[in-house]
């Protein structure tokens, strides 16, 4: 009888491993689109990402650089200030998108242009989120909402 109890454990223990390891295989399955990483555009210049990995670009509209295209194709430059890398987004901005404004976009970097399937512009005149303020300042060309240089 014990030899039998014994053995019902062990089938219960081994089942149950191969159920955690299943379960946490298909976790690990189901997240891997949902994580993006944040480059900066000297990070993607140094080192060019996969083309069939998602991630976030942030930096500043480069001036003059605003293209529409037809229809609701878009092309721009995005800079940290340290380098510059060319995006193209198909769909409508935000309201506060423009040049010289912060953004971060979501997408892929194919043949030298990042294709952005998401972008998002700053909400109000001192919001501009932390990565991207972050890498600005890593190239010493962040100035704050008040105007102040803080790159020395």
């Amino acid at each position: 009888m014990k030899s039998l109890k014994k053995t019902r454990r062990i089938q219960v223990i081994a089942v149950a491993v191969v159920a955690l390891v299943v379960s946490t295989g298909l976790i690990g399955y189901a997240m891997r689109d949902g994580i993006n990483f944040f480059r900066a555009p000297s990070q993607i210049v140094a080192e060019p990402p996969a083309p069939n990995e998602t991630f976030r670009i942030g930096g500043l509209v480069e001036e003059g650089s605003l293209k529409r295209g037809e229809g609701e194709t878009i092309s721009f430059a995005v800079t940290d200030g340290g380098a510059t890398v060319p995006v193209v987004y198909t769909g409508v901005l935000p309201d506060l998108f423009g040049e010289n404004q912060g953004m971060v976009g979501t997408g892929r970097y194919i043949n030298g242009v990042f294709e952005a399937s998401e972008i998002l512009a700053k909400h109000d005149e001192s919001y501009m989120p932390k990565e991207v303020t972050d890498a600005l300042k890593e190239q010493g060309v962040y100035r704050d909402p008040d105007g102040e240089d803080t790159s020395s």
